[in-house]
Protein backbone atom coordinates (compact mmCIF):
# COMPACT_ATOMS: atom_id res chain seq x y z
CA UNK A 1 0.00 0.00 0.00
CA UNK A 2 1.62 3.14 -0.53
CA UNK A 3 0.76 6.05 1.20
CA UNK A 4 0.82 8.86 -1.26
CA UNK A 5 -1.59 7.58 -2.84
CA UNK A 6 -4.31 6.39 -0.17
CA UNK A 7 -3.44 8.46 2.80
CA UNK A 8 -1.76 11.51 0.68
CA UNK A 9 -3.83 14.28 2.21
CA UNK A 10 -2.09 13.79 5.75
CA UNK A 11 1.03 13.10 4.94
CA UNK A 12 1.20 15.96 2.60
CA UNK A 13 -0.29 18.21 5.38
CA UNK A 14 2.45 17.02 7.79
CA UNK A 15 5.45 17.09 5.59
CA UNK A 16 4.27 21.00 4.59
CA UNK A 17 3.78 21.78 8.24
CA UNK A 18 7.65 20.25 8.76
CA UNK A 19 9.47 21.96 5.73
CA UNK A 20 6.97 24.88 4.53
CA UNK A 21 5.46 24.72 1.02
CA UNK A 22 6.59 28.08 -0.87
CA UNK A 23 8.69 26.91 -4.12
CA UNK A 24 11.84 28.62 -4.60
CA UNK A 25 12.46 28.14 -8.32
CA UNK A 26 15.93 29.64 -9.97
CA UNK A 27 16.91 30.37 -13.58
CA UNK A 28 18.24 27.17 -15.97
CA UNK A 29 19.67 27.32 -19.10
CA UNK A 30 16.87 25.14 -20.32
CA UNK A 31 15.87 21.37 -19.71
CA UNK A 32 19.05 19.25 -19.25
CA UNK A 33 21.11 22.21 -20.13
CA UNK A 34 19.74 21.47 -23.79
CA UNK A 35 17.96 23.93 -26.09
CA UNK A 36 17.17 20.74 -28.49
CA UNK A 37 13.24 20.77 -29.12
CA UNK A 38 13.71 17.49 -30.60
CA UNK A 39 14.17 15.47 -27.29
CA UNK A 40 11.24 16.09 -24.54
CA UNK A 41 11.21 14.82 -20.72
CA UNK A 42 8.59 13.54 -18.87
CA UNK A 43 8.24 13.01 -15.10
CA UNK A 44 5.58 11.41 -13.33
CA UNK A 45 5.06 9.08 -10.57
CA UNK A 46 3.59 5.62 -10.54
CA UNK A 47 -0.09 5.70 -10.83
CA UNK A 48 -0.21 9.41 -12.27
CA UNK A 49 -0.72 8.40 -15.80
CA UNK A 50 -1.79 5.07 -17.47
CA UNK A 51 1.44 3.53 -18.76
CA UNK A 52 -0.15 2.08 -21.99
CA UNK A 53 -1.30 5.76 -22.52
CA UNK A 54 2.27 7.00 -21.92
CA UNK A 55 4.07 4.31 -24.45
CA UNK A 56 1.79 5.19 -27.02
CA UNK A 57 2.29 9.04 -26.96
CA UNK A 58 5.89 8.16 -27.49
CA UNK A 59 4.87 6.39 -31.29
CA UNK A 60 2.52 8.78 -31.78
CA UNK A 61 4.67 11.53 -31.61
CA UNK A 62 7.99 10.03 -32.93
CA UNK A 63 7.80 11.80 -36.25
CA UNK A 64 8.01 15.55 -34.60
CA UNK A 65 9.96 14.72 -31.07
CA UNK A 66 11.49 11.62 -29.45
CA UNK A 67 10.00 11.57 -25.78
CA UNK A 68 11.56 10.05 -22.70
CA UNK A 69 9.24 9.56 -20.02
CA UNK A 70 10.43 8.69 -16.22
CA UNK A 71 8.85 7.28 -13.48
CA UNK A 72 10.38 9.36 -10.52
CA UNK A 73 10.10 7.59 -7.26
CA UNK A 74 10.18 9.06 -3.89
CA UNK A 75 9.05 12.34 -2.81
CA UNK A 76 8.14 13.61 -6.19
CA UNK A 77 7.22 17.24 -5.18
CA UNK A 78 11.23 17.47 -3.34
CA UNK A 79 12.64 16.21 -6.39
CA UNK A 80 10.78 18.62 -8.63
CA UNK A 81 11.07 21.73 -6.30
CA UNK A 82 15.10 21.13 -6.16
CA UNK A 83 15.66 20.49 -9.93
CA UNK A 84 13.57 23.66 -10.68
CA UNK A 85 15.68 25.43 -7.62
CA UNK A 86 19.07 23.95 -9.59
CA UNK A 87 17.26 25.24 -13.09
CA UNK A 88 19.35 22.10 -14.92
CA UNK A 89 17.96 19.29 -15.95
CA UNK A 90 14.00 20.27 -15.88
CA UNK A 91 11.92 18.53 -17.08
CA UNK A 92 10.00 19.72 -19.86
CA UNK A 93 6.72 18.29 -18.78
CA UNK A 94 5.87 17.06 -15.44
CA UNK A 95 3.23 16.30 -13.36
CA UNK A 96 2.10 18.38 -10.17
CA UNK A 97 0.32 16.44 -7.43
CA UNK A 98 -2.64 18.12 -6.56
CA UNK A 99 -2.27 18.64 -2.94
CA UNK A 100 0.93 19.88 -3.79
CA UNK A 101 -0.47 22.94 -6.73
CA UNK A 102 -1.09 25.35 -4.13
CA UNK A 103 2.04 25.72 -2.97
CA UNK A 104 2.93 26.54 -6.91
CA UNK A 105 1.08 29.04 -7.79
CA UNK A 106 3.12 31.77 -6.16
CA UNK A 107 5.64 31.13 -8.74
CA UNK A 108 3.54 30.31 -11.96
CA UNK A 109 5.77 32.61 -13.60
CA UNK A 110 8.55 29.35 -13.22
CA UNK A 111 6.12 27.97 -15.73
CA UNK A 112 4.50 28.23 -18.70
CA UNK A 113 0.84 29.30 -19.29
CA UNK A 114 -0.85 27.05 -20.96
CA UNK A 115 -3.47 29.14 -21.53
CA UNK A 116 -0.66 31.06 -24.49
CA UNK A 117 -0.76 27.36 -26.03
CA UNK A 118 -4.00 26.29 -26.51
CA UNK A 119 -5.58 25.47 -23.17
CA UNK A 120 -8.16 28.06 -23.11
CA UNK A 121 -10.05 26.40 -26.74
CA UNK A 122 -10.09 23.33 -25.13
CA UNK A 123 -10.74 23.99 -21.21
CA UNK A 124 -14.93 23.85 -21.66
CA UNK A 125 -13.33 19.55 -21.68
CA UNK A 126 -12.25 19.28 -18.29
CA UNK A 127 -14.17 20.43 -14.55
CA UNK A 128 -14.89 23.94 -14.25
CA UNK A 129 -13.56 23.72 -10.30
CA UNK A 130 -10.68 21.59 -11.15
CA UNK A 131 -9.21 24.01 -14.03
CA UNK A 132 -9.46 26.72 -11.43
CA UNK A 133 -7.17 25.50 -8.66
CA UNK A 134 -4.41 25.25 -11.14
CA UNK A 135 -4.80 29.22 -12.45
CA UNK A 136 -2.48 31.69 -10.56
CA UNK A 137 -4.25 34.75 -9.24
CA UNK A 138 -3.15 36.99 -12.38
CA UNK A 139 -4.88 33.98 -14.87
CA UNK A 140 -1.88 32.28 -15.65
CA UNK A 141 -3.16 28.46 -16.00
CA UNK A 142 0.17 26.22 -15.20
CA UNK A 143 -1.74 22.72 -15.01
CA UNK A 144 -3.81 20.73 -17.20
CA UNK A 145 -5.90 18.60 -15.11
CA UNK A 146 -4.79 14.82 -15.35
CA UNK A 147 -7.51 13.49 -13.13
CA UNK A 148 -9.86 13.88 -9.64
CA UNK A 149 -11.19 11.91 -6.82
CA UNK A 150 -15.05 11.95 -6.05
CA UNK A 151 -15.50 10.64 -3.08
CA UNK A 152 -17.98 7.77 -2.28
CA UNK A 153 -18.81 5.39 0.49
CA UNK A 154 -17.39 1.70 -0.19
CA UNK A 155 -19.29 -0.81 2.09
CA UNK A 156 -19.61 -4.56 2.26
CA UNK A 157 -22.80 -5.52 0.86
CA UNK A 158 -22.48 -9.34 2.52
CA UNK A 159 -22.18 -7.44 6.08
CA UNK A 160 -25.38 -5.53 5.26
CA UNK A 161 -27.03 -8.06 4.35
CA UNK A 162 -26.02 -10.21 7.54
CA UNK A 163 -27.09 -7.53 9.78
CA UNK A 164 -30.86 -7.59 7.91
CA UNK A 165 -30.19 -3.95 6.19
CA UNK A 166 -30.55 -2.83 2.82
CA UNK A 167 -27.31 -3.60 0.24
CA UNK A 168 -29.06 -2.08 -3.17
CA UNK A 169 -26.60 1.13 -3.38
CA UNK A 170 -30.11 3.08 -4.11
CA UNK A 171 -31.00 2.33 -0.78
CA UNK A 172 -27.97 2.58 0.92
CA UNK A 173 -27.44 5.70 0.13
CA UNK A 174 -30.98 6.93 1.34
CA UNK A 175 -30.09 5.56 4.45
CA UNK A 176 -26.92 6.88 4.98
CA UNK A 177 -27.60 10.38 3.65
CA UNK A 178 -26.61 12.85 6.29
CA UNK A 179 -23.43 12.18 8.35
CA UNK A 180 -25.83 11.42 11.43
CA UNK A 181 -27.57 8.72 9.19
CA UNK A 182 -24.19 6.92 8.42
CA UNK A 183 -23.47 7.21 12.10
CA UNK A 184 -27.25 5.77 12.82
CA UNK A 185 -26.42 2.62 10.63
CA UNK A 186 -23.32 1.87 11.63
CA UNK A 187 -24.47 1.85 15.23
CA UNK A 188 -27.17 -0.12 13.56
CA UNK A 189 -23.89 -2.51 12.11
CA UNK A 190 -22.29 -2.70 15.19
CA UNK A 191 -24.69 -4.49 17.00
CA UNK A 192 -25.69 -6.95 14.41
CA UNK A 193 -22.26 -7.90 13.39
CA UNK A 194 -20.03 -7.68 16.48
CA UNK A 195 -16.58 -6.99 16.26
CA UNK A 196 -17.22 -4.21 12.99
CA UNK A 197 -16.55 -0.96 12.99
CA UNK A 198 -17.65 1.39 10.46
CA UNK A 199 -14.84 3.99 10.07
CA UNK A 200 -11.37 3.43 9.74
CA UNK A 201 -10.10 6.56 11.61
CA UNK A 202 -11.39 9.76 12.29
CA UNK A 203 -9.37 11.71 10.14
CA UNK A 204 -10.39 10.50 7.07
CA UNK A 205 -14.25 11.68 8.42
CA UNK A 206 -12.33 15.40 8.80
CA UNK A 207 -10.90 14.83 5.80
CA UNK A 208 -13.94 14.99 3.86
CA UNK A 209 -16.53 16.43 6.08
CA UNK A 210 -13.64 19.43 5.39
CA UNK A 211 -13.72 19.01 1.52
CA UNK A 212 -17.89 19.08 1.51
CA UNK A 213 -17.63 22.90 1.95
CA UNK A 214 -16.39 26.00 -0.09
CA UNK A 215 -14.19 26.91 2.89
CA UNK A 216 -11.13 25.59 4.20
CA UNK A 217 -8.39 26.83 6.50
CA UNK A 218 -7.20 30.20 4.93
CA UNK A 219 -9.75 32.43 3.15
CA UNK A 220 -8.88 34.61 -0.48
CA UNK A 221 -7.76 37.56 1.85
CA UNK A 222 -4.81 35.46 3.25
CA UNK A 223 -7.00 35.02 6.96
CA UNK A 224 -6.70 31.93 8.80
CA UNK A 225 -10.31 30.53 9.12
CA UNK A 226 -9.48 27.44 10.93
CA UNK A 227 -11.43 28.34 14.12
CA UNK A 228 -14.58 29.33 12.02
CA UNK A 229 -17.70 26.93 12.11
CA UNK A 230 -17.36 25.46 9.25
CA UNK A 231 -13.90 23.60 10.76
CA UNK A 232 -15.71 22.67 13.91
CA UNK A 233 -18.52 21.18 12.37
CA UNK A 234 -15.95 19.02 9.91
CA UNK A 235 -14.44 18.53 13.66
CA UNK A 236 -17.38 17.15 15.44
CA UNK A 237 -18.51 15.37 12.59
CA UNK A 238 -14.76 13.63 12.70
CA UNK A 239 -15.29 12.77 16.54
CA UNK A 240 -18.56 11.56 16.35
CA UNK A 241 -17.96 8.09 15.05
CA UNK A 242 -15.24 7.69 17.68
CA UNK A 243 -17.65 8.47 20.77
CA UNK A 244 -20.26 5.87 19.54
CA UNK A 245 -17.89 3.57 19.35
CA UNK A 246 -17.43 3.36 15.78
CA UNK A 247 -14.13 3.88 15.07
CA UNK A 248 -11.66 1.50 14.87
CA UNK A 249 -8.60 3.69 15.43
CA UNK A 250 -6.70 2.00 12.72
CA UNK A 251 -3.32 3.54 11.09
CA UNK A 252 -1.96 2.86 7.82
CA UNK A 253 0.20 0.38 8.68
CA UNK A 254 -2.79 -1.88 9.72
CA UNK A 255 -4.91 -1.17 7.04
CA UNK A 256 -4.71 -3.92 4.39
CA UNK A 257 -4.86 -6.38 7.83
CA UNK A 258 -8.28 -4.50 8.46
CA UNK A 259 -10.01 -3.74 5.35
CA UNK A 260 -11.04 -7.14 4.62
CA UNK A 261 -12.23 -8.17 8.15
CA UNK A 262 -13.40 -6.03 10.45
CA UNK A 263 -14.69 -2.94 8.34
CA UNK A 264 -18.19 -2.64 6.76
CA UNK A 265 -17.11 0.61 5.33
CA UNK A 266 -14.82 3.22 3.60
CA UNK A 267 -14.75 6.41 3.09
CA UNK A 268 -12.55 7.34 -0.05
CA UNK A 269 -11.90 8.60 -3.43
CA UNK A 270 -12.59 6.96 -6.87
CA UNK A 271 -9.09 5.70 -6.86
CA UNK A 272 -9.54 4.31 -3.48
CA UNK A 273 -11.57 1.29 -5.03
CA UNK A 274 -8.34 -0.13 -6.31
CA UNK A 275 -6.48 0.18 -2.87
CA UNK A 276 -9.30 -2.10 -1.30
CA UNK A 277 -8.72 -4.66 -4.33
CA UNK A 278 -5.56 -4.87 -3.96
CA UNK A 279 -5.58 -4.83 -0.14
CA UNK A 280 -8.35 -7.35 -0.03
CA UNK A 281 -8.89 -9.52 -2.91
CA UNK A 282 -10.19 -12.28 -1.35
CA UNK A 283 -13.26 -10.07 -0.78
CA UNK A 284 -14.24 -9.52 -4.99
CA UNK A 285 -17.93 -9.29 -5.25
CA UNK A 286 -18.73 -8.40 -1.84
CA UNK A 287 -18.49 -4.65 -1.74
CA UNK A 288 -20.74 -1.88 -3.38
CA UNK A 289 -20.41 1.89 -3.72
CA UNK A 290 -22.85 4.65 -3.15
CA UNK A 291 -23.09 8.27 -2.80
CA UNK A 292 -20.78 10.25 0.16
CA UNK A 293 -23.26 10.77 3.86
CA UNK A 294 -23.19 14.44 3.65
CA UNK A 295 -22.88 15.38 -0.40
CA UNK A 296 -19.17 14.69 -2.37
CA UNK A 297 -16.03 16.27 -1.93
CA UNK A 298 -12.83 15.93 -3.84
CA UNK A 299 -9.78 13.56 -2.63
CA UNK A 300 -6.40 14.55 -4.79
CA UNK A 301 -6.47 14.43 -8.38
CA UNK A 302 -3.24 15.92 -10.36
CA UNK A 303 -2.16 17.64 -13.41
CA UNK A 304 0.35 18.21 -16.15
CA UNK A 305 2.34 21.02 -16.46
CA UNK A 306 5.25 22.72 -18.34
CA UNK A 307 8.21 24.40 -16.61
CA UNK A 308 9.49 27.77 -18.22
CA UNK A 309 12.64 25.88 -19.19
CA UNK A 310 10.66 23.50 -21.70
CA UNK A 311 12.92 23.32 -25.42
CA UNK A 312 9.57 22.58 -27.48
CA UNK A 313 6.48 24.06 -25.55
CA UNK A 314 4.07 23.42 -28.67
CA UNK A 315 4.70 20.15 -29.12
CA UNK A 316 5.25 19.38 -25.01
CA UNK A 317 1.56 20.75 -25.14
CA UNK A 318 0.38 18.69 -27.88
CA UNK A 319 1.53 15.37 -25.91
CA UNK A 320 -0.13 16.62 -22.90
CA UNK A 321 -2.96 17.31 -24.65
CA UNK A 322 -3.19 13.63 -26.58
CA UNK A 323 -2.46 12.03 -23.34
CA UNK A 324 -5.19 13.68 -22.09
CA UNK A 325 -8.06 13.99 -24.16
CA UNK A 326 -11.18 12.17 -22.51
CA UNK A 327 -10.76 8.97 -24.76
CA UNK A 328 -7.18 8.56 -23.36
CA UNK A 329 -8.35 9.56 -19.69
CA UNK A 330 -11.25 6.87 -19.80
CA UNK A 331 -8.57 4.58 -21.16
CA UNK A 332 -6.88 6.07 -17.67
CA UNK A 333 -9.29 5.20 -15.56
CA UNK A 334 -9.38 1.17 -17.04
CA UNK A 335 -5.74 0.77 -16.49
CA UNK A 336 -5.37 2.71 -13.29
CA UNK A 337 -8.75 3.79 -11.61
CA UNK A 338 -7.60 7.01 -12.58
CA UNK A 339 -10.53 8.46 -12.71
CA UNK A 340 -10.95 11.73 -15.51
CA UNK A 341 -11.21 15.07 -15.31
CA UNK A 342 -13.02 15.18 -18.51
CA UNK A 343 -16.73 14.93 -18.11
CA UNK A 344 -17.22 13.35 -22.13
CA UNK A 345 -14.88 10.30 -20.71
CA UNK A 346 -17.79 9.05 -18.33
CA UNK A 347 -20.27 7.91 -21.14
CA UNK A 348 -17.36 5.83 -23.00
CA UNK A 349 -17.32 2.21 -22.86
CA UNK A 350 -14.38 2.14 -20.70
CA UNK A 351 -16.20 3.62 -18.04
CA UNK A 352 -19.43 2.31 -18.41
CA UNK A 353 -19.16 -1.69 -17.55
CA UNK A 354 -20.14 -3.31 -14.66
CA UNK A 355 -16.87 -3.90 -11.96
CA UNK A 356 -16.52 -7.34 -11.51
CA UNK A 357 -15.13 -6.06 -7.76
CA UNK A 358 -17.91 -4.57 -6.86
CA UNK A 359 -20.45 -7.22 -7.77
CA UNK A 360 -20.45 -6.08 -11.27
CA UNK A 361 -22.03 -2.41 -10.49
CA UNK A 362 -21.56 0.50 -12.88
CA UNK A 363 -19.52 2.53 -10.38
CA UNK A 364 -19.53 5.64 -12.93
CA UNK A 365 -23.09 6.01 -11.98
CA UNK A 366 -21.42 7.12 -8.49
CA UNK A 367 -18.66 8.39 -9.33
CA UNK A 368 -19.55 10.40 -12.63
CA UNK A 369 -22.71 12.57 -10.85
CA UNK A 370 -20.70 13.27 -7.21
CA UNK A 371 -17.10 15.03 -9.97
CA UNK A 372 -19.59 17.14 -11.70
CA UNK A 373 -21.25 18.09 -8.00
CA UNK A 374 -18.27 18.72 -6.12
CA UNK A 375 -18.40 22.38 -4.13
CA UNK A 376 -15.32 24.56 -5.62
CA UNK A 377 -13.32 25.65 -2.80
CA UNK A 378 -10.40 28.17 -2.63
CA UNK A 379 -7.07 25.78 -1.36
CA UNK A 380 -4.32 28.76 -0.41
CA UNK A 381 -0.54 27.97 -0.77
CA UNK A 382 -0.27 27.54 2.94
CA UNK A 383 -3.42 25.38 3.23
CA UNK A 384 -1.83 21.84 3.61
CA UNK A 385 0.21 22.97 6.62
CA UNK A 386 -2.44 24.41 8.42
CA UNK A 387 -4.35 21.51 8.51
CA UNK A 388 -1.19 19.03 9.51
CA UNK A 389 -1.89 20.24 13.55
CA UNK A 390 -5.78 19.20 13.24
CA UNK A 391 -5.20 15.13 12.00
CA UNK A 392 -2.26 15.21 14.78
CA UNK A 393 -5.14 15.97 17.50
CA UNK A 394 -7.06 13.88 15.92
CA UNK A 395 -5.29 10.96 15.75
CA UNK A 396 -3.69 12.13 19.88
CA UNK A 397 -7.91 11.66 20.56
CA UNK A 398 -8.06 7.52 19.48
CA UNK A 399 -3.91 6.90 20.41
CA UNK A 400 -3.49 8.46 23.62
CA UNK A 401 -7.14 9.10 24.89
CA UNK A 402 -7.09 12.58 24.98
CA UNK A 403 -10.19 14.78 25.46
CA UNK A 404 -11.78 16.14 21.82
CA UNK A 405 -11.88 19.60 23.45
CA UNK A 406 -8.68 19.57 24.35
CA UNK A 407 -7.75 18.33 21.22
CA UNK A 408 -9.45 21.19 19.27
CA UNK A 409 -8.28 23.59 21.29
CA UNK A 410 -4.69 22.60 20.83
CA UNK A 411 -5.15 22.40 17.01
CA UNK A 412 -6.43 25.59 16.37
CA UNK A 413 -3.67 26.94 18.29
CA UNK A 414 -1.14 24.70 16.88
CA UNK A 415 -2.79 25.80 13.19
CA UNK A 416 -2.44 29.70 13.72
CA UNK A 417 1.15 29.90 15.11
CA UNK A 418 2.03 27.42 11.56
CA UNK A 419 -0.62 30.21 9.44
CA UNK A 420 1.51 33.13 11.15
CA UNK A 421 5.24 31.63 10.50
CA UNK A 422 3.31 31.46 6.82
CA UNK A 423 2.70 34.76 6.53
CA UNK A 424 -1.18 34.18 7.00
CA UNK A 425 -2.96 36.92 8.89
Amino acid sequence: MDLSRRGFLQAAALTAAASGLTVACGNGSGSAGSKNGKNLTLWYWGGALSDKVVAEAKTHFSGQVKLTAASIGGDFKQKLTTTLAAGTSVPDITGIKGEDMASFLPNANRFLDLNDLGFKEISSKYLDWKTKLARSEDGRQIGFPIDIGPTALFYRADLFDKAGLPTDPDKVAARAGTWEDYFALGTELSKKVPGTYLVNNISSVFTIAVGQGTERFIDRDNRFIGDQDHIRTAWNTAIRPYTLGLDAKINDNTWNAAIGKSLTTELGAAWHALDIEQAAPDTKGKWRVCATPGGPANQGGSYLALPKQCRNPEEAFKIISWILSPANDARGFADAAIFPAAPAAYSMPAMTGGDPFFGGQKVIEVFGPAAKAIPASYEAPADAAVMAPYFTELTSIEAKGKKPEDAWKDAVAQARQIARRQGVK
